[in-house]
C-alpha cells in the first residue's frame, strides 16, 4: 500500500547496488533501493580500502562514466598511494585507505541527494515473475512492489553461512542475517546456482599494538586521488604498517587445521586464489618461513585495525594465540575474530553482456552474485547494470564496453565468455590492451560515451574537453618547439643523460627515460609562464602529454591491433543457432558454443576451448 510502480528496483545496497541505483536515477529512472540495513550502505565488510592493481583503474573508469565510487573514495580517504610507480604508466594503479564509517555515510548522503531514488529497509525474499518477464519483488514484510526491471546485487547474503572453526551459523556478514528464497526461486526457473567462499581477518585494538616493532608505510607526498571531476582536498594522512608472520606463528596455526572447515570439508565453496586465507597460504607455500602482513587503520577516529593477509576461518582461540606470536602483537586484543563465509552465486555465462539474464527479461545481476570478489569489481558491474536497466525499459540498445575501451569491458567479457570457478578478481594481466587502458586516460576513453547517454553531466564533459584541449596544446608545443644545446645541456648532464650537439625538438628530447616533462619545465622554464605548475589539473595534463609523447609508438601499435580484433565483434551470431548441426566445428567448440551462446564472433573467439580453426568455420558459414 506504500508503493507506486517503479522503473527499476535495486536489491542490495552494497557497492554494486549503490552504483546501480545512482546510475539509473541520474539517467532519469525512478528507482527503489531495498536493503536490509540503511546504516550499512556500501559497507566495507572486508579491508577498508579502494583501488589497487587494476582495481584503481576500474574506480577511475567508474568516475569517468559518471559513477560515484571515485568521488566517495576521495572524500573519505585517509591515505593515498600510487602503486607500481617504478614500472611503466600502464601499470600505475591508484589505491587509498578509507575511513570505513565515513565511506558508508558519504554514499548514503550522496544517494539521498540524488533525485529519483527512494529507499526501503526490508529483505527481498522473491521476485514477481510472469512467464519470462520480471515485474517486481516480494519482501519479508509481505510487500509486493512492482517495477519494469530488477537489479540483484545480493553480495554474500544468498544462503550465506559463516564459519569460525567448528562453529557455523547463517549470516550474510558478521552480525547480519542471510537472505533465503531467491536462489530456490531462480533455480525453479532454470538457473544454475553454485557456491563460493570468501573470508576476512581479525580486527585488532590498535591501543594494544606495539608499532615500534613494525615498519611504517606512509602515503604519497603528492595525492592524485580518483575523481577527474571533484577537486581533491585531503591535507593529512594516516600511516599503514608492515608486519610478518614467523615459523612459530605457522606452527600455532597448524594446530587448528583439524578444526578448519576449509580442510575438513565443511566448506564446499571455492575461495579466492589471489586472496587466500593464512592457513591456505602456509599450506600451499610450506617452504616460506614468513608472510608479509599489512596493518591498516579503519578510519580517522577509531583504533580498529585490519590485518591484511591474515584472513582465517580457524577457531577463534587459535587465531588469537597465533596473532600474539607476531612481533608487535604480543599484547594484542581483538574486536572480533576472522571468519569465512559461503554463499550462492549464479555462473555468469547465464547473462548477456548487458548483465541482463538470458532466462528472465528485465532481470539483471551485478557483483558477487556473478562470482566476482572486490568492491571495485562489484561497483563497476552495478554501474553497467543500472545503465542497461534504464536503457532496456526505454527500448534503447544496451551499452557494452569493449576489451580495448575499459577494464570494465574486460571484466564483463571474461565473466560471460569464460565463466568462473573461483571468485574473479581483476588484474592488469587480464587485459590485452594495458597501454590503452591506463588509469590516467580513463576520462578520455569513457566520458564522451557517458555524456551521450546522459549520465556524465555537462560540467564533467566540459572539464574533459578542457583537459583534452590543454593536453593537445602541450603536445603541439613540444613537437614544434626546438631548443638549443646551450639552453638545455646543463639540465641534461644533471639528469645523467648525454648532451645535445644541435637544436632538437623538445618532444624528441623528452623521449629519454631519465627525463620527465615537469622536471624539464622546472629546469629550463618553457611553459611555466603559461601554466600554474602547482595546480593539480595542470600537473595531470603534463603527465598525460608526457605519456602520449613517450609511448606514442606503442599506443598506436596496440590501438591498431585492437581495431583489427574488434572487427570480429561486429559479426553477429544467431542466438538460437544449433551449433551441433555444424559438424565442421570441433566437438568441444559445439559444446561450448551451445552453452555460452555468444552474441558475436569476437565473443566466440574468447571462449576457452574455441580454436582459430573453429572461428574460421563460423566465419565461412556466415559468409565472411
Amino acid at each position: 500500500m506504500y508503493f507506486e510502480p517503479y522503473d527499476i528496483i535495486v536489491v542490495g545496497a552494497g557497492h554494486a547496488g549503490c552504483e546501480a541505483a545512482a546510475a539509473a536515477a541520474n539517467m532519469g529512472s525512478k528507482v527503489l533501493l531495498i536493503t536490509m540495513d540503511l546504516r550499512l550502505m556500501a559497507s566495507m565488510s572486508c579491508n577498508p580500502a579502494m583501488g589497487g592493481i587494476a582495481k584503481g583503474q576500474i574506480v577511475r573508469e567508474i568516475d569517468a562514466m559518471g559513477g560515484c565510487s571515485g568521488i566517495v573514495s576521495d572524500r573519505t580517504m585517509i591515505q593515498f598511494r600510487m602503486l607500481n610507480r617504478s614500472k611503466g604508466p600502464a601499470m600505475w594503479s591508484p589505491r587509498c585507505q578509507s575511513d570505513k564509517m565515513m565511506f558508508s555515510a558519504e554514499w548514503r548522503k550522496l544517494l539521498e541527494e540524488t533525485p529519483n531514488v527512494d529507499f526501503w529497509q526490508d529483505t527481498v525474499t522473491g521476485l514477481l515473475i510472469t512467464g519470462d518477464q520480471v515485474h517486481g519483488v516480494t519482501t519479508a514484510m509481505g510487500e509486493e512492489i512492482e517495477s519494469k526491471a530488477v537489479v540483484l546485487t545480493n553480495g554474500t547474503f544468498l544462503n550465506g553461512l559463516i564459519h569460525i572453526g567448528e562453529k557455523h551459523f547463517p549470516g550474510g556478514r558478521m552480525g547480519e542475517v542471510a537472505s533465503f528464497g531467491i536462489t530456490d526461486q531462480l533455480k525453479d526457473h532454470g538457473f544454475d546456482a553454485k557456491r563460493l567462499k570468501t573470508g576476512t581477518p581479525v580486527r585488532i585494538d590498535g591501543r594494544t599494538i606495539d608499532f615500534s616493532k613494525l615498519v611504517e608505510q606512509k602515503g604519497d607526498d603528492e595525492v592524485v586521488g580518483f575523481s577527474f571531476f571533484e577537486p581533491f582536498k585531503i591535507q593529512k594522512q594516516r600511516s599503514c604498517w608492515i608486519a610478518r608472520t614467523s615459523l612459530k606463528v605457522h606452527e600455532t596455526l597448524r594446530k587448528g587445521f583439524k578444526y578448519s572447515p576449509m580442510f575438513n570439508g565443511r566448506i564446499q565453496g571455492v575461495g579466492p586464489r589471489y586472496c587466500p586465507s593464512i592457513e591456505d597460504k602456509i599450506e600451499r607455500f610450506s617452504d616460506k618461513d614468513s608472510h608479509q602482513l599489512f596493518v591498516e587503520p579503519e578510519g580517522w577516529n577509531t583504533e580498529e585495525y585490519y590485518l591484511n593477509g591474515f584472513s582465517s576461518s580457524l577457531p577463534d582461540d587459535i587465531q588469537y594465540e597465533a596473532l600474539r606470536q607476531i612481533e608487535g602483537f604480543e599484547n594484542a586484543k581483538i574486536f572480533r575474530p576472522g571468519y569465512a563465509i559461503e554463499y550462492d552465486y549464479f555462473p555468469p555465462e547465464q547473462l548477456h553482456h548487458s548483465l541482463e539474464t538470458r532466462l528472465i527479461h528485465g532481470l539483471f545481476f551485478a557483483g558477487q552474485i556473478n562470482g566476482t570478489t572486490g568492491y571495485e569489481e562489484a561497483a563497476c558491474q552495478g554501474l553497467m547494470a543500472g545503465i542497461n536497466a534504464h536503457l532496456l525499459i526505454h527500448d534503447q540498445d544496451p551499452l557494452v564496453l569493449s576489451r580495448s575501451e575499459a577494464y570494465i569491458g574486460v571484466l564483463i567479457d571474461d565473466l560471460i565468455t569464460k565463466g568462473v570457478d573461483e571468485p574473479y578478481r581483476m588484474f592488469t594481466s587480464r587485459a590485452e590492451y594495458r597501454i590503452l587502458l591506463r588509469q590516467d586516460n580513463a576520462d578520455a576513453r569513457l566520458t564522451e560515451r557517458s555524456y551521450q547517454l546522459g549520465l556524465a553531466k555537462e560540467a564533467r564533459y566540459q572539464q574533459y574537453l578542457n583537459k583534452k584541449r590543454v593536453v593537445d596544446e602541450m603536445i603541439d608545443f613540444l613537437n614544434n618547439t626546438s631548443v638549443a644545446p646551450d639552453e638545455i645541456n646543463g639540465y641534461l648532464e644533471s639528469a645523467g643523460t648525454s648532451s645535445l650537439g644541435q637544436r632538437s625538438r623538445l618532444g624528441y628530447v623528452l623521449l629519454r627515460p631519465q627525463l620527465t616533462l615537469l622536471d624539464m619545465i622546472q629546469h629550463i622554464g618553457f611553459l611555466s609562464a603559461k601554466y600554474d605548475l602547482r595546480d593539480r589539473f595542470i600537473r595531470e595534463c603534463l603527465q598525460e602529454a608526457e605519456i602520449l609523447i613517450k609511448y606514442d609508438g606503442y599506443i598506436t601499435k596496440e590501438y591498431d591491433l585492437a581495431e583489427k580484433l574488434n572487427r570480429l565483434d561486429y559479426v553477429k551470431l544467431p542466438l538460437d543457432f544449433d551449433y551441433h548441426s555444424l559438424h565442421s566445428l570441433s566437438f568441444e567448440a559445439r559444446e561450448k558454443l551451445n552453452r555460452y551462446r555468444p552474441e558475436n564472433l569476437g565473443q566466440a573467439s574468447r571462449i576457452s576451448g574455441i580454436s582459430p580453426a573453429d572461428i574460421s568455420v563460423l566465419a565461412i558459414f556466415l559468409g565472411r
